[in-house]
């Protein structure tokens, strides 16, 4: 018996020597992918696309764009995942031929995902389409722009603004009723101020402050006055003389914009009820969320200091309001980017950082806690469907893994918590009305991408994509590989390490170092990249991702190490993740380079300046160098006011370090940057000349923060040759390069 287990335990050496043999010769004889196939889509293609899951219908149909097989173009069908049933659900480009000239036919704005009611813009002016019966209505006929039409939830009226003020359209009358009169340069009525357009708001809302009550009786606005704001040039080089863009841009210390909060009732005179606020009063409003009934609106309220929040409730008809909800922190506190409410018990949900890790609470419309829905030293990233009948929430968390994202279940009294998906992927979820399935896109580092339908049991229903060919097999690859890299501190930072194809430890490899670095941001995710590194590891280059603490792996707790102190974790992670790469022996130490762009930027200079002794190169693109030069709400939330904290900013600032810079940095910077201002690039360019030091410097004319277009063509030969000629010293394919379309190597 001891013979036979000897016998048996030497049977899979054996095999495993065997089998080993066959996969070199496999891996041996797997092809090389060409610069066609990584950059241009060449033949034949390792990665198919996938549809465009664009939301469901009801419960059984989910929404589905695509181009089937006859197709001449893209459709939306609706697919029944009980039956397997597909059909046409709009083909909304069958209307282009209705629609006047110059009418935009891509994105109209619609009012659900019917798919039934929809504006679109053309020439300055509105049009109307009911998808029912073909008919095209102008609604406008105005010199000026109207921005931002937006539907009421019954899809009776469209409201925008035009010239900074607030207006509706009735869609059966054409009635137009303008609420606001006051809009000019400084003052605008439901649209927003640029510092909440890019801080607080989101780029996503494209500037509109403005949001219908879900009875479509009310719409609740907000009024900026941008008077006291220090205005920002911005020198537009084209022509003779040039032009000057001012745009108000409150730098660290500066006033912000005066806000009001204004709603407006339908279908009465239209007059505007102002909130209980003061305007003068130095603070910021968050975005607000009306009741399911209409009959109150929560508006988020902060001190400039960000480290409180108070959610109130504000009465439509009078204005009056009454605290819900508030929070403190330390640190600093976020604006909720939503809040879920209960109807059938009334009451709300809503996710916060306050114990150190995202997690959702239920409270009574009063603001009294109901239940601690999730705890843990893991984070929340979304509710995704709340089933009051069920008593159930849906929602995305990074439990499992920092890395990973699945879909959980947890019971509103605070029990059940349960996991959905299953295996190590990174799920994209959208899920049906009442939660009975839901579609995910989910992959890992190693396994490219697919789409499919699950039940909200987690048992799979229906495959509606792979993006993965049947070619890709055929294909050698280098492989992305999950790591964390352990700090002397004991912080296990995520990272992505991709090794050159065809690596050989005994060999000296150059090394790219991609990052993005701000707070709460991170970059390192275990799912599918796209085909643009192989390029890289193909040449020989070491690439890597890595993420500090602050960076959101860590929760709130990891995070607010930064605050007061942007810039010192960072480069302390980054360093230490250096380290750990020059100690496994392959790294060749003098082309060590390391890119990235605005916070990544940043990083990028601290980098070659605190950082030299570990970075060689580097790439920064439109970088802030001085927190001093960067807006107010996003720079003093995580680094108080100047006056509260001068230590940081002197040691946040890369001028301060400049001394200390050698090896070699590519400064990128648009001149028409209107969010991180060339400004902040030109005053490192100056110390740099002062010190008598050498680097590059490439502008882009009137770029804004990043472009598009020829310039982006650029942009992207420029940042490979850059990596040709100081990492591999090898001649840049520059002929190869020259039509390439695809995005920047990081």
């Amino acid at each position: 018996m001891g013979n036979r287990v000897r016998l048996i335990g030497m049977l899979p050496v054996a095999l495993l020597l065997v089998i080993g043999s066959l996969r070199s010769i496999t891996a041996q004889e797997k092809a090389t992918l060409t610069f066609e196939q990584i950059f241009k889509e060449g033949k034949p293609q390792l990665l198919a696309q996938l549809p465009t899951v664009s939301g469901w219908a009801d419960e059984d149909r989910v929404l589905v764009t695509k181009r089937n097989r006859g197709d001449e173009r893209q459709k939306v069908y609706a697919l029944n995942w009980r039956t397997g049933d597909e059909q046409v659900y709009r083909d909304l480009e069958q209307f282009a031929d209705s629609l006047p000239g110059g009418v935009r036919a891509n994105s109209p704005s619609s009012n659900n995902e019917s798919y039934t009611r929809l504006i679109y813009s053309a020439d300055n002016d509105l049009y109307f389409l009911a998808t029912e019966t073909g008919k095209v209505v102008r609604l406008t006929r105005s010199p000026a722009e109207e921005k931002n039409p937006t539907l009421s939830p019954d899809g009776m009226r469209v409201a925008f603004t035009r010239d900074n003020d607030l207006y509706a359209i009735e869609l059966a009358t054409g009635k137009e009723s303008r609420f606001t009169e006051d809009g000019g340069n400084r003052v605008y009525n439901g649209r927003a101020s640029w510092v909440y357009y890019e801080e607080i708001l989101g780029r996503a809302s494209k500037y509109r402050a403005f949001w219908w009550s879900p009875d479509s009786k009310r719409i609740l606005f907000y009024r900026f006055d941008d008077s006291k704001v220090p205005v920002f040039p911005l020198f537009d080089a084209d022509g003779q003389h040039g032009n000057l863009e001012e745009t108000p841009y409150p730098e660290v210390g500066d006033p912000n914009p005066e806000v009001r909060v204004g709603i407006v009732s339908l279908p009465d005179s239209g007059q505007v009820t102002w909130a209980d606020f003061d305007q003068e009063t130095d603070q910021y409003f968050g975005p607000p969320f009306w009741t399911p009934d209409g009959r109150q609106a929560f508006v988020q309220w902060m001190n400039r200091g960000q480290d409180t929040l108070i959610i109130y409730g504000v009465n439509p008809e009078n204005g009056r309001k009454t605290s819900v909800y508030e929070e403190t922190q330390p640190s600093w506190v976020e604006f909720c980017e939503t809040i879920w409410f209960l109807t059938k018990n009334p009451g709300f949900i809503l996710k916060s950082d306050r114990d150190g890790w995202a997690h959702l609470y239920s409270y009574d419309m009063n603001g009294k806690l109901r239940a601690r829905l999730t705890r843990g030293d893991w984070a929340v990233d979304d509710v995704k469907t709340l089933n009051e009948k069920e008593g159930v929430l849906y929602f995305t968390a990074k439990k499992e893994a920092s890395t990973r994202t699945d879909l959980y279940k947890v019971f509103l009294n605070g029990l059940g918590l349960a996991r959905i998906t299953s295996g190590t992927f990174t799920n994209t979820i959208t899920m049906s009305p009442e939660g009975s399935a839901f579609v995910t896109r989910y992959s890992n580092s190693v396994t490219p991408t697919r789409l499919a339908v699950f039940s909200n049991k987690g048992k799979l229903l229906k495959e509606l994509g792979d993006s993965k060919t049947p070619d890709f097999d055929r294909y050698r690859l280098a492989k992305n590989e999950m790591i964390r890299i352990t700090t002397s501190d004991g912080y296990d930072l995520p990272a992505s390490l991709m090794l050159p194809t065809g690596f050989d430890p005994a060999k000296k490899y150059p090394v790219l170092v991609s990052i993005y670095g701000g707070p709460l941001s991170a970059t390192v995710s275990d799912s599918w990249r796209d085909l643009t590194s192989q390029w890289l590891a193909m040449e020989g280059v070491v690439q890597m991702s890595v993420d500090h603490r602050g960076s959101g792996h860590f929760g709130k707790k990891g995070a607010a190490l930064m605050h007061r102190n942007l810039g010192k974790w960072e480069m302390n992670d980054y360093i230490e993740a250096i380290k750990w790469l020059r100690a496994q022996g392959y790294v060749d130490t003098t082309k060590v380079c390391i890119t990235g762009g605005s916070y990544g930027g940043y990083v990028t200079c601290m980098a070659l300046t605190y950082g030299a002794e570990y970075f060689t190169h580097g790439i920064a693109s439109y970088s802030v160098t001085d927190w001093e030069l960067y807006d107010s709400h996003y720079t003093e939330r995580y680094m108080d006011s100047k006056e509260e904290n001068p230590e940081g900013y002197a040691f946040g600032s890369v001028m301060t370090h400049a001394d200390k810079y050698r090896g070699l940095l590519r400064i990128v910077h648009g001149t028409m940057d209107d969010n991180v201002h060339m400004q902040n690039s030109l005053q490192l360019v100056g110390k740099l000349e002062d010190l008598g030091k050498h680097f590059e410097f490439m502008l882009y004319p009137n770029g804004r923060h990043g472009w598009r277009g020829p310039k982006a063509s650029h942009d992207r030969s420029e940042t490979y040759r850059f990596y040709y000629r100081y990492l591999l010293e090898k001649e840049f394919p520059a002929e190869q390069f020259k039509s390439v379309r695809v995005g920047r190597p990081f």
